[in-house]
């Protein structure tokens, strides 16, 4: 009876007028939202839910489901909402059809991804986990007329397929050595025989959702071809499937192997996080820049999830929960200000029609509500105090801080995650103040620019949504990093730890009250100031440009100067594809120039170009088929049924 009550409400997305395509589908996932938000409150209180309308009775959620279905909850509300004013400058370009399939598509993206962070795991996953991967592809795709985009969500279809390749593999081999399929069952295996093997099966498999390295190729081709709000639900919450899954299966690795898997999971977190936020800082498209991005807040959670497999294998409590802890409210933490920064990537895109960094500027003042938007969104993944970004990074910290003072066996891989962490974060700061400065503040490079006007009620409400997280977090740092601690020893079956300095609580309390004082003597400072202002005559005039009488908007940073800096190191790690010619260093009065650079990651080419060659092959092969004659098909038709006859026999199939 669900399961029709749910085809109906599909089929209404059809039927319903363009306009109302995005009540009907708010409406659907709106019901999801609510029920799973308090089924998961039911979960995170230890108590049984029995109420459901169209969720699904796979298993009765435990603590990491509930949170997983909370952001995918949130999100998903978010998105559709976002998507009634985004979307609506193309209803001249598409038919009703193109819509009622991309909203079918987006009701189905919910749904499967509810699906997999409650199944318990086996077929029934795999199954859900297809779907995801299919609805996605068919968002991806709003924009099939164009080639680039076409290309990328091909790319993603088939790096997909290849992640549940791996994941079948795994799923398979535990069915084929007598045990059962569910993530239980994976527990048993792990202790009956050497689980690293199998282990390393699944992280690749989730490896390839989450956008690891280097399976992460997808994600920067991906991102920027998806409109806006597709883009920040699959970065916000998609990829976070993935890490869903490892964190299933290191639960179940054993406390002797435990140890090991986390020096894995560390060291593919480190990789990560340094290749994903250098390639972010060189890059001058917004939403590549902003996919990057993702890639190094996934570096930063498994960095956390290494910390804390290792600390459990260890015996270090402090480690591993707080390691666990912050990689837990980390992802949630990146869920709110990455579908924050994409909504507000859109928000530009619809305005000026460029995600081209060398085309803005000065967008601060006629677009303010975004650009303060915005301005929260890249403090917060900067891991800035008073914003959520800072609280699981200090969860991290704090356990990797306390690994090395523990002197004991974790001490070395603490200390790489500490130096690691610190890195990123140093470059997270460059990527972001680059990503602000270029697009908001100077001046307006082109009149699109200049003329531009602010969002809509509706995408501004949704952007509205992740603030609200990212303030919850952030001006209740202490109530969440206890929630979460609760939540991470229970997943690693410790007590809470001891700690022997001060409690990360009570330093998060502290850490809040020095910046909220801060912030009330620069609030102090600036209503004195505004009222001193009052009593004189205040003139506005040009910049002093240090004696220069005649600047112009092209004498200001671009994004490729901002970052130069840094690519003279990321050399080795981008191909350059270059339009134009730069000034010389020698033309003292140089001519006119048109310059253009884009950075694109070396992995890309040396991971994929296999398979491209690949599939160029089977084409030409295929092709050769295609003789025009019925006699040939009706031969390849006996063929087929006697390779099945063959394989019968011999009790292959």
């Amino acid at each position: 009876m669900l399961y029709l009550l749910f085809l109906l409400l599909l089929i209404s997305v059809f039927v319903v007028k363009t306009n109302h395509k995005v009540w009907v589908t708010l409406g659907v996932v709106g019901a999801g939202a609510v029920e799973n938000i308090v089924e998961a409150a039911h979960a995170l209180c230890g108590e049984a839910f029995r109420f459901r309308l169209l969720g699904t009775q796979l298993r009765e959620a435990d603590p990491l489901s509930a949170l997983f279905m909370i952001i995918i909850s949130v999100a998903a509300v978010a998105t559709v909402l976002y998507s009634r004013g985004y979307l609506a400058r193309y209803r001249d370009r598409y038919s009703s059809a193109h819509f009622s399939l991309h909203y079918m598509a987006l009701i189905l993206l919910y749904y499967s991804m509810i699906g997999v962070v409650k199944s318990p795991g086996g077929y029934d996953f795999l199954f859900d986990w297809e779907l995801m991967t299919i609805s996605s592809f068919l968002l991806i795709l709003f924009e099939a007329d164009r080639k680039e985009v076409r290309r990328a969500a091909l790319n993603y279809l088939v790096m997909m397929h290849i992640g549940f390749l791996f994941l079948l593999t795994g799923f398979v081999t535990l069915s084929s050595q007598g045990y059962g399929t569910s993530f239980a069952e994976l527990t048993v295996y792990f202790a009956e025989r050497n689980p690293l093997p199998l282990f390393a099966v699944f992280l690749v498999g989730f490896g390839m959702k989450a956008g690891l390295f280097p399976l992460h190729t997808w994600l920067p081709e991906a991102h920027p071809a998806a409109p806006a709000h597709i883009s920040a639900v699959m970065s916000g919450v998609m990829i976070k499937t993935g890490v869903y899954g490892v964190i299933r299966v290191t639960a179940a690795v054993g406390d002797e192997r435990i140890a090991q898997a986390g020096m894995i999971l560390l060291g593919a977190g480190i990789v990560t996080g340094l290749w994903g936020v250098i390639l972010a800082a060189v890059q001058n498209d917004i939403k590549r820049l902003l996919a990057y991005s993702s890639i190094e807040n996934i570096g930063v959670i498994f960095i956390g999830l290494g910390a804390a497999a290792i600390g459990k294998g260890t015996d270090n409590a402090p480690l591993a929960v707080c390691g666990m802890a912050g990689a837990l409210l980390h992802t949630v933490n990146h869920s709110f200000f990455k579908s924050l920064l994409f909504f507000g990537a859109g928000n530009v895109y619809s305005q000026t029609h460029s995600t081209s960094l060398e085309s803005f500027g000065g967008l601060i003042r006629s677009m303010p509500v975004t650009a303060l938007l915005f301005l929260t969104g890249t403090t917060a993944i900067c891991a800035l105090p008073p914003l959520n970004g800072f609280v699981s990074e200090f969860l991290i910290y704090y356990g990797l801080l306390d690994g090395i003072a523990a002197n004991q066996q974790a001490v070395i891989a603490s200390v790489c995650g500490t130096v690691a962490l610190a890195l990123i974060g140093g470059v997270a700061v460059l990527a972001f103040s680059k990503l602000y400065a270029i697009v908001f503040l100077g001046a307006p490079r082109t009149h699109l620019v200049a003329e531009a006007e602010e969002a809509d009620k509706f995408r501004i409400a949704a952007c509205a949504i992740p603030v609200a997280g990212i303030l919850a977090v952030g001006l209740a740092p202490a109530l969440f990093a206890a929630g979460f601690s609760d939540i991470a020893s229970q997943l690693l079956g410790t007590e809470p730890p001891h700690f022997p300095g001060a409690d990360p609580s009570a330093s998060l309390r502290a850490i809040t009250v020095a910046v909220w004082v801060l912030v009330a003597v620069v609030g102090l400072l600036l209503w004195w100031k505004h009222r001193a202002a009052r009593r004189r005559t205040v003139e506005s005039g040009p910049t002093w440009g240090c004696g220069f009488t005649a600047p112009t908007v092209r004498m200001q940073y671009t994004g490729e100067s901002f970052a130069e800096g840094l690519q003279t190191i990321a050399t080795s790690l981008t191909k350059d594809t270059v339009k134009g010619k730069a000034v010389d260093k020698d033309e003292i009065f140089p001519t006119g120039h048109s310059f253009e650079i884009k950075h694109k990651d070396t992995v890309d080419k040396l991971f994929s170009a296999w398979w491209v060659a690949m599939l160029r092959l089977v084409n030409e092969r295929v092709m050769r088929l295609r003789t025009g004659k019925i006699n040939h098909y009706v031969l390849f038709a006996l063929l087929f049924l006697l390779l099945i006859l063959v394989l019968s026999l011999l009790n292959l199939i």
